[in-house]
């Protein structure tokens, strides 16, 4: 079957195309950005492994089939094609094992292919029946037990022992607020805590009922334009309150490193600075550092919320999940070990 071209007059011009990239990128937080360029090397690198040629837009459908099919099979003893494709990723560190990849991980590499067609107003090979159908049965044959984000969710009791550990220093100040506000304002990712301004803060109501408004500029799952405002109450509020009062800040990032003379600098603290700081206070409260990574504050926030007996619709205002399948996992796993069911033998 032959593809009619576009007359050159309903076709973008360079100028265009590069005009709809900037806008394509500008609008698509910048961890996403990160994992889409990462993928996109190993797509590359794997296409000319495999081909022997670089990416082409849009790709071909046969070799969207290939890419499915060598990414949804065990290669450790299956000599051929695809296991020299791997070790040739392996070589160049792009590829850690011949260990057939996670579902999740195939799933999210060619959602960044796909969205690098999109980028350019193409049509994805991923949406072809036939490839389709192979990524189904490859995710059926390669699905495994959900594993959790976070080894142990960091529920209250142990967020009061990690909050024990925070002194009157600028340091302690800064991890109890961080560590306090990352839990009660819904269990918010790393990078959404470092993202934080001082003028994000809005204390208007902070003397009159102890509350105060956190705007979220940009998360996982809204864009600017809808700047989620999420309420902070009681301690949390108070501790986040006390340390702008302080440190003085009045604008710039709201937390930031802090010297080995406990100094506070001006620059913003990395993205992944809430993990090095989570392992630090579970190292002083006598937990093994790893415990429990940053995501086990989102996943605590909605497990003691479970216990606590809150809806799960309120929960998940404070949490902004999308998806009510997600969220009510947590919700399952409290609920089942409260089932008089589990009781029928006594004790």
């Amino acid at each position: 079957m032959t593809t009619l071209a576009l007359p050159g007059y309903a076709q973008l011009s360079a100028a265009d195309e590069a005009a709809l990239t900037e806008l394509y990128r500008r609008g698509t937080p910048a961890n996403t950005l990160r994992a889409w360029e990462r993928d996109l090397a190993y797509i590359a690198a794997w296409k000319m492994a495999a081909f022997g040629q670089p990416l082409a837009w849009p790709e071909d459908e046969t070799v969207a089939l290939r890419f499915v099919l060598d990414h949804a099979q065990e290669l450790t003893d299956r000599p051929g094609a695809a296991q020299d494709v791997a070790m040739e990723l392996i070589a160049i560190g792009l590829r850690r094992d011949l260990a057939c990849p996670a579902p999740a991980t195939l799933d999210r590499r060619i959602a960044s292919w796909q969205a690098f067609h999109r980028m350019r107003n193409l049509v994805s090979p991923f949406s072809r029946p036939l490839v389709s159908q192979a990524r189904q049965k490859a995710r059926r044959a390669n699905a495994k037990p959900r594993v959790p984000k976070s080894p142990k969710p960091v529920t209250r009791d142990v967020l009061e022992a990690l909050i024990a550990t925070c002194d009157a220093t600028h340091r302690g100040l800064r991890d109890r607020a961080m560590l306090m506000l990352a839990f009660a304002s819904g269990g918010r990712r790393r990078s959404e805590v470092t993202a934080l301004n001082v003028e994000d803060i809005g204390r208007d109501e902070f003397v009159a009922r102890g509350l105060v408004w956190i705007r979220l500029l940009q998360t996982k799952t809204t864009k600017k334009d809808q700047a989620p405002r999420l309420p902070l109450k009681g301690r949390a509020a108070r501790a986040v309150v006390h340390w702008l009062e302080v440190t003085g800040l009045t604008e710039g990032p709201l937390f930031r490193p802090v010297s080995t003379a406990d100094r506070l600098l001006s620059r913003r603290l990395a993205p992944d600075a809430l993990r090095i700081i989570l392992r630090h206070r579970l190292k002083l409260a006598g937990l093994p550092e790893d415990f429990a990574s940053p995501h086990g504050l989102r996943s605590g926030f909605l497990t003691q919320a479970a216990l606590d007996g809150a809806p799960l619709a309120a929960a998940m205002q404070l949490s902004l999940h999308r998806s009510a399948v997600q969220a009510q996992k947590y919700y399952a796993d409290v609920e089942i070990g409260e089932n008089p069911a589990t009781d029928l033998l006594g004790e």
